[in-house]
This record gives C-alpha cells, sequence and structure tokens, in this order.
C-alpha cells in the first residue's frame, strides 16, 4: 500500500517534509500540496510531481490524499486537525497542536467522541525518534543509573526568529523539552516554575534566556534553560542524574576540526542538521503505522493537550514573579 500524503503549509518545515517523503520515506507519495503562497506551493510541488490546491480544506477533502501533514502558521492548527477529524483522514500536526489549551481540549474531545479504534491525530515532536534521546531513554528506563533524580537540559538557539516574545519561547521552543521531559521520565509534569536572569541585549522583544523548573509526578525535578539568541550554534543537552550514576547525550556539534594546534567544534545553525535523522524515521513510523492500521508511534493529540497545558503553566508562573504553579491536567 502507498500512502497518498497531502501537505499544508510548505515554508522551512514543511518543505523539508515533502522532500523527505518523496527521497527517503519508503510507502509515501506527496500528491497535493497547498500553502498561501501559491508559488512557493507551486515551485515545491513541480520537484515532487504534486498538484497544488488553493485551501487546506480542499487539499484535506480531496480523494487522491489518504493523510495529512499539517506544517502551516500555529494559528491554523487547531481549525485543520479539526477538519481532517471530520474527513477521518489521519493527520501528523508540527507542534503544537493548537495554540491555547482549550483548542487542545476541544480537539482531543473531538477525537474521543468518534470512538474510534486507533487516534488519527500526531503531533510532531520529533525528539522521540532521535537516535541519541532513543538511547538515553533506554538507558534511564534500564535501571543501570537507578531512580530518576534529576534532569538538566538546555535549549539554545543561533537567534530568533522575529514576532515572537516572552511567552512564545516556551511555546515553540521550550515545548520540545516539555514534552521529551515527560516521556523520558514515563511521568506526566504536575508542577512548575519560571524564572530569569539578566535577558541578552541582542533581543529586545522577550525576556532571554529563561529557566524553567519542571516537577514530575515521580518527584524528579528538571531544570531547562532556554537561551533563544544563544549566537554560538544550535545546541541541545540533557542529562539525567540518579541514584546510582548519570547519563547523558554526547554534544550536539557536528563536527570538530583539529588543525594548526587548536581544536574547534562547529555547531549547526538550526535544528534540521541535528534533527534530520529524527524527521525522517518519524514520518516512515508514521506511514508504516498507516499502511499496517496500527496505533500512531508519534505523539498523541493528548500529548499535545498536555504540553501546552504545562506551557501555560509556566506563562502563569512568569505572569506571577515565578510562582510554584500546578499544571492544570484535563
Amino acid at each position: 500500500m502507498t500512502v497518498r500524503v497531502g501537505v499544508i503549509g510548505v515554508g522551512v518545515m514543511g518543505a523539508d517534509h515533502v522532500r523527505t517523503l518523496h527521497a527517503v520515506v519508503s510507502g509515501a507519495t506527496v500528491t497535493v500540496i497547498t500553502d498561501f503562497d501559491a508559488s512557493r506551493a507551486a515551485t515545491i510541488a513541480e520537484e515532487v510531481g504534486a498538484r497544488t490546491v488553493a485551501t487546506a480544506a480542499e487539499l484535506i477533502a480531496a480523494p487522491d490524499v489518504d493523510a495529512v501533514i499539517i506544517a502551516s502558521h500555529d494559528s491554523a492548527h487547531a481549525e485543520q486537525v479539526s477538519l481532517c477529524l471530520d474527513h477521518l483522514k489521519p493527520v501528523l500536526c508540527e507542534k503544537p497542536l493548537a495554540p491555547t489549551v482549550d483548542e487542545c481540549r476541544d480537539l482531543v474531545a473531538k477525537e474521543d467522541a468518534l470512538a474510534l479504534a486507533k487516534p488519527l491525530v500526531s503531533v510532531g515532536f520529533m525528539r522521540r525518534f532521535h537516535h541519541p534521546y532513543v538511547a538515553l531513554a533506554d538507558e534511564v528506563r534500564s535501571g543501570s543509573i537507578g531512580i530518576p533524580l534529576l534532569v538538566r537540559s538546555s535549549h539554545r538557539n543561533v537567534s530568533a526568529y522575529p514576532g515572537g516574545d516572552s511567552a512564545s519561547t516556551i511555546t515553540n521552543s521550550a515545548i520540545h523539552e516539555i514534552d521529551i521531559t515527560s516521556w523520558l521520565l514515563g511521568s506526566p509534569i504536575v508542577e512548575v516554575s519560571w524564572y530569569a536572569p539578566r535577558s541578552t541585549s541582542y533581543d529586545t522583544s522577550r525576556q532571554d534566556p529563561q529557566v524553567l523548573l519542571l516537577r514530575t509526578s515521580d518527584g524528579a525535578l528538571t531544570t531547562v534553560d532556554v537561551f533563544v539568541n544563544a549566537r554560538y550554534g544550535y545546541d541541545v543537552r540533557c542529562e539525567v542524574v540518579g541514584e546510582t550514576g548519570a547519563v547523558s547525550l554526547a554534544p550536539s556539534h557536528v563536527l570538530t576540526v583539529d588543525s594548526s594546534l587548536r581544536s574547534a567544534a562547529t555547531y549547526p545553525e538550526d535544528w534540521r542538521p541535528l534533527f534530520a535523522d529524527a524527521y525522517r524515521r518519524q514520518l516512515q513510523a508514521w506511514v508504516e503505522s498507516l499502511a499496517a492500521d496500527t496505533p500512531t508511534p508519534s505523539a498523541t493529540a493528548r500529548d499535545g493537550l498536555r504540553a501546552t497545558e504545562v506551557a501555560a503553566a509556566l506563562i502563569d508562573s512568569m505572569n506571577n514573579a515565578g510562582a510554584v504553579t500546578p499544571v492544570r491536567n484535563s
């Protein structure tokens, strides 16, 4: 079975998805593409032999689309996922599932009301497919470091995308650490607090960096520093400290050059080189689950809701002088 995929939004991430599906994912073909920029959609469609349509609604309803990838602006996610549910079409939605807790709850409730044997909605938390994170999780779950007590994570970008603010640092960047913390520990985040040092002079639109504390129901405490204008490179770090040992990701630089009596590490400029294989593995696993009619291997709509609930609690803490804030779980 070849899964016919329609892609909504072909900016940076959506275009990468189209090319990855076309070139290196087996069992899938991209048949229909749409984007608010019609010329951009046409250019990408020509590369892979797909056709274009004017709107997301037309793509979702198309008879030659078996499943949908949503890589549009965050503000469009809720409506587009809802349309996929109306048409009973599996959908892989880039994070976040929706910008607000209420929108996420509505989507979860709508999917639950369908009473399907398998969920239709998957959320693109691709770090669950990143081989170093998988190896880290396997080591933690093996018990080799004892009971996890502390997780230390970092998320650093070269520079922030324009148009964001302090809250969007949480909802668009730290959302990955929120999801991976619960997934890694197998325990939901129940309490959070937000802190900040002196802010960088490179971005006056937001508090940057930020320090987040996440307490999971198993009692472990996770610290996350998020610095979206770190300048030096794209860098993700994670260490889990247990009762009898510790395990951590290797440094995220992709190249080390030894020359002229010096050794230099080279970092990627953004997330794509570091996580390219994770995106491929995520797409391949999703396509295979559709072909085999098995449950999604990705994060579910409920996982997307939980991550948004944690992000909302962190924003509440940020707006309340860093107060310890419980996560309101649905």
